[in-house]
């Protein structure tokens, strides 16, 4: 297939045509020339007004079901869902039936996921059926494919556990990821403890157990000088703390979620099971701290918690829902929506360039004689987020009838272009 993209603004951070409007010829998913009134009368033409590129954009931590809970995600419907968004890579996270706790199942992810046009790249679990009480096989792993380690939506409790951990992935240079949680403090909690789950009567999830972990953490990577992902940060002292260790060179580095940027939890009033998500929606002066350090540049990266559940799961009572929502295809006009004074070219170096140098995953280069991985979009395109514009098997969304800002036009990946 030869595509040749007609007049794009390209926002590449850090290449030599970053900002420029140019033609882009992709020819058998390679491109091949970069220039003005480029001439192909062989490729298909994609032109539109305000049309931009920049490299394919990756997610670090979403949940494709698959295995075992094909009927909430699976592996093609994640991928599409990816796809939908703008994003061309994503890590899913272990938290399958079974987990992705061995080398066959690693295997299983990438050899299934090999021709959907979006490179799915699997998180192996750090513990035995992450069960948090010894370690699985990483080594096996990250032979097979693994690109981190993490036991992803249960947090790892035991410090001892961690330590080894961080030890371990010393020798591939890996990293891992946790969702802080101290579930000792925060087991029953539905919502964030504050003046709102007061009101509502609801038991709180203290900030604190986010912040405990953190804290720990540090010091445990710290000691073994090894590398720690941090994801779904949703506190300001979380955000401090992390900022601290970085200037006293600890290896880390953070991701924050759409909806934490953009949702707090006064809007639980409403008692909408999609708002209930772990780490919860705060309050609106933790929601501002997060955007101001995505401002300052404290973020690293985004990270869309893309959790699909089915209506049986969410259409009960808030207390019995299952927590988290989808996140892949609203991702971008949240982003653009919320975070206005963001530069777009900040958001797209949080959105296609941080993550791959976090996990020592190869540059999107966008030059010619580079393989096409590439994202279109119209940054200020406003429309109306509805199901017509989900790919995912659930729809447990809070944002599905909200104003979005910034559109994806569609990836090219190779010589997959999906629209």
């Amino acid at each position: 297939m030869h595509i040749l993209l007609k007049n794009v603004q390209i926002i590449a951070p850090g290449a030599a045509n970053n900002g420029q409007q140019q033609d882009i010829l992709i020819e058998n998913g390679v491109i091949s020339q970069i220039g003005n009134n480029i001439s192909a009368p062989h490729a298909r033409i994609v032109e539109g007004t305000n049309l931009h590129a920049s490299p394919g954009w990756t997610d670090v931590f979403a949940h494709f079901s698959d295995p075992g809970q094909e009927y909430k995600e699976d592996l093609q419907s994640g991928a599409a869902a990816a796809a939908k968004g703008g994003y061309t890579t994503v890590l899913i996270v272990p938290n399958t039936q079974p987990a992705l706790h061995t080398k066959p199942q690693i295997e299983y992810v990438i050899s299934r996921t090999r021709h959907t046009g979006v490179q799915v790249l699997p998180i192996g679990a750090v513990t035995k059926n992450i069960e948090g009480t010894s370690l699985a096989e990483m080594y096996e792993m990250r032979e097979a494919g693994a690109i981190a380690f993490s036991d992803g939506l249960k947090p790892i409790q035991s410090p001892g556990i961690m330590l080894k951990a961080l030890q371990y992935v010393k020798a591939v240079d890996g990293t891992i990821i946790q969702l802080p949680d101290d579930l000792s403090i925060s087991a029953h909690g539905l919502m964030n403890e504050g003046i709102y789950s007061t009101q509502l009567g609801m038991p709180g999830k203290p900030a604190i157990a986010e912040e405990l972990i953190i804290q720990r953490d540090l010091e445990l990577a710290a000691y073994t000088d090894s590398k720690i992902h941090f994801t779904g940060v949703s506190t300001a002292k979380a955000i401090q703390l992390i900022a601290e260790a970085k200037k006293k060179g600890v290896k880390v580095t953070c991701s924050v979620t759409p909806y934490h940027l953009s949702l707090s939890d006064g809007q639980l009033e409403s008692y909408d099971s999609n708002l209930k998500v772990n780490p919860p929606l705060r309050s609106k002066e933790d929601v501002k701290a997060l955007q101001q350090a995505v401002k300052d540049g404290l973020v690293d990266c985004f990270a869309t918690h893309h959790l699909p559940q089915d209506w049986d799961a969410k259409v009960l009572e808030f207390e019995y829902a299952k927590n988290g929502m989808i996140g892949l295809e609203s991702a971008f006009g949240v982003l653009r929506q919320y975070l206005p004074e963001v530069p777009l070219e900040k958001l797209i170096d949080m959105l296609a360039i941080q993550p791959r140098k976090i996990f020592n995953l190869p540059a999107h280069g966008l030059a010619v004689g580079a393989v096409a991985n590439l994202t279109l979009f119209d940054p200020e395109e406003e429309w109306t987020f509805t199901p017509a514009h989900l790919a995912s098997r659930s729809k447990n969304s809070a944002y599905l009838g909200a104003r979005l800002k910034g559109a994806v036009k569609g990836v090219i990946n190779g010589t997959h272009f999906i629209v």
